[in-house]
C-alpha cells in the first residue's frame, strides 16, 4: 500500500484484534470472500434508485447482483418471494429503522419499544435518538424481579397507549423473546409488529432461536453481528400489510430512496450476498448452535464464581452480567477498563432497574459470537470465566 500511514493502522488494529478475546456481542470476523468482495469494483458504481429502474446507465451487473443479494436472503430465512419484500441498501441498521418510522409512523405518533436501561437500542425510540425526537416512545415493561420482558402489561399498556408501531428487538436481553405474544399486543391495539432482530439474525437463520418471520409485518437486521457479513442492513416486509391502501413494502422503500438515501454502496451489497450465502449452509447451522451452547456455559461459570447474570441466565449469544451487585462489586465501566487490559474486550452497560449513570454502569455486556468463530468451545468458555473472575476480583 502507498499510504504507509493506513497501512500501519491496518496492521496494528489486525494484531489487536488477534491477540484479544472479543466478548463483544455485535462484533464478529468476517471471511477473506466478505472483505474481497466488499472492496470490489462494484463500489466505483453509481446505482441510485431500484434494479431496473435506476438513473444511471452502466447498471447490467448492478442489478444482477442486487437480485441475487434479495434472493439469498429470502431463501436464509426461508421465505416466500410472493409474501416477503426485501430491501438490502439501509447503510446501518439505524437507517433502515428510522425508514420503517418515517413510512408507517406520523410525526408525533406513538412508537413502543424496550428502554435503553432495559435492552433497548438507541433507535427503539430514545429520547437522545432521532426515533425519539420525532415520534414518543411508549416503553415495553420489564418484570424488576425476573428481569424478563413483562408481556400482560407490554398488552395493557398498548391497549391504552395505541402505538402504531411495537419495535421488538434488543442490544442487551439475553432471553428468548415470546413473538407470539408481541403479535398478540399489536393485535389489541391495531399496531404494525416490527421485529428488530439484529443481534440474533444468524441465530435465526441457524435454527438456533425462533424465527420472528410467523409473527411480524416487518423484519429489520443488520448483517454483521451474528450473520458474519459486513456492515450494513436489511428490511424484510409483508407484501399483503397495508396502510392506506399503499404497500407498507412500497412505502418503506420510498423511505430508504430518495428518502433517507442516494445511491447505495454496490460493495457492501456485494460482501452482504457472500455472507448469506455462507450463511445458508450446514457448517453454520453448527456455528449458531454452539454460540448459545458457548454462553450458556460461560454464563454457568460466571454463576459458579459468584457473579450475578442479569434474568438468571441466558438463552441466546449474550450475557449481562451485574458488576456492580449494590455496592459489593465493581461498577461496568472500571470492570472493561480491568479486562481490557487483560486483553478481555467487552462493553459497559446498563441493566434492568439502573441506578447508575450510563457513562459508569452496574453492568458489563459480554457475548460469544466471535469466539465461537475463532472455533473456541465449552471448556474455553470455563477458563475464559476464571480469567474474567480473576481479574476482576484483583486476584493473580
Amino acid at each position: 500500500m502507498r499510504d504507509k500511514k493506513i497501512e500501519s493502522l491496518i496492521e496494528n488494529e489486525t494484531k489487536r484484534q488477534k491477540s484479544v478475546i472479543n466478548l463483544i456481542p455485535s462484533e464478529n470476523y468476517v471471511s477473506k470472500d466478505v472483505l474481497t468482495a466488499l472492496g470490489s469494483i462494484f463500489d466505483n458504481k453509481y446505482a441510485e434508485g431500484y434494479p431496473y429502474a435506476r438513473y444511471y446507465g452502466g447498471q447490467r451487473y448492478i442489478d444482477e447482483l442486487e437480485t441475487l443479494c434479495q434472493d439469498r436472503a429470502l431463501k436464509l430465512f426461508k421465505l416466500k418471494k410472493d409474501l416477503w419484500h426485501v430491501n438490502v441498501q439501509p447503510l446501518s441498521g439505524s437507517p433502515a429503522n428510522l425508514a420503517v418510522y418515517l413510512a408507517l409512523v406520523p410525526k408525533g405518533g406513538k412508537v413502543m419499544g424496550l428502554p435503553l436501561s432495559s435492552g433497548g437500542h438507541l433507535t427503539h425510540g430514545q429520547k437522545v435518538s432521532i426515533t425519539g425526537k420525532m415520534w414518543e416512545q411508549v416503553p415495553i415493561g420489564i418484570d424488576l424481579k425476573t428481569e424478563l420482558i413483562y408481556y400482560e402489561k407490554m398488552k395493557e399498556d398498548a391497549i391504552r397507549e395505541k402505538p402504531k408501531l411495537i419495535i421488538v428487538g434488543f442490544t442487551a436481553y439475553p432471553r428468548i423473546v415470546d413473538f407470539k405474544k408481541c403479535r398478540e399486543a399489536a393485535d389489541a391495539c391495531g399496531a404494525y409488529l416490527m421485529v428488530d432482530m439484529s443481534h440474533f439474525a444468524g441465530l435465526v437463520a441457524g435454527e438456533a432461536y425462533p424465527t420472528p418471520f410467523k409473527y411480524a409485518d416487518i423484519v429489520t437486521t443488520t448483517t454483521h453481528k451474528t450473520l458474519r457479513g459486513p456492515r450494513g442492513a436489511i428490511i424484510f416486509s409483508r407484501k399483503d400489510k397495508k396502510l392506506d391502501d399503499k404497500d407498507i413494502s412500497v412505502l418503506i422503500d420510498k423511505a430508504i430512496f430518495p428518502g433517507l438515501q442516494g445511491g447505495p454502496h454496490m460493495g457492501q451489497i456485494a460482501g452482504i450476498a457472500v455472507a448469506l450465502k455462507e450463511d445458508d449452509s450446514p457448517a453454520f447451522k453448527k456455528y449458531a448452535k454452539q454460540v448459545i451452547k458457548n454462553a450458556k456455559v460461560l454464563a454457568l461459570e460466571l454463576t459458579r464464581l459468584g457473579w450475578r447474570i442479569v434474568s438468571g441466565g441466558t438463552e441466546s449469544h449474550l450475557i449481562l452480567v451485574d458488576t456492580w451487585m449494590d455496592g459489593k462489586g465493581i461498577s461496568g465501566k472500571e470492570a472493561e477498563a480491568k479486562l481490557e487490559k487483560a486483553g478481555i474486550i467487552c462493553n459497559k452497560n446498563t441493566i434492568p432497574g439502573e441506578t447508575r449513570s450510563p457513562f459508569d454502569p452496574s453492568g458489563i455486556r459480554i457475548g460469544t459470537p466471535a469466539e465461537t468463530t475463532r472455533g473456541r468451545k465449552e471448556k474455553d468458555m470455563i477458563m475464559i470465566a476464571r480469567k474474567i473472575d480473576k481479574v476482576l476480583k484483583g486476584k493473580k
